[in-house]
């Protein structure tokens, strides 16, 4: 009666380290990182039209074409991270129901 006790609660133990949720602190690092997946490539979308502006000038400015494009082109970076992800953490949820049955 007691061994089956502590079986029991061993195996709650064990169940509710594998299924532990992600803290505060997973939540601002994925934010940290999709932040980050848009900044940099607008950064360097806007340095490198300042540098054509400079080499260049015309009557269109290459800095806010080239920022627009690294804005677009972060946001679908990101887009596709988050997409890789959350499949990822959907199919580990599906393993999990699976493994449980």
């Amino acid at each position: 009666m007691f061994s089956r006790e502590v079986g029991t609660k061993a195996a709650r133990k064990l169940k509710a380290q594998r299924n532990a949720t992600p803290g505060v602190w997973f939540g601002l690092g994925m934010m940290g990182l999709v932040g980050w997946s848009v900044a940099v490539p607008t950064l360097l979308g806007a340095a490198l039209g300042l540098w054509l502006d400079n080499q260049h000038p015309g009557q269109y400015s290459w800095t806010l074409a080239l920022l627009m494009a690294g804005l677009v082109i972060g946001c679908f970076n990101a887009w596709i991270w988050i997409a890789k992800e959350d499949r990822a953490m959907r199919e580990e949820q599906e393993d999990k129901e699976d493994n449980d049955d």
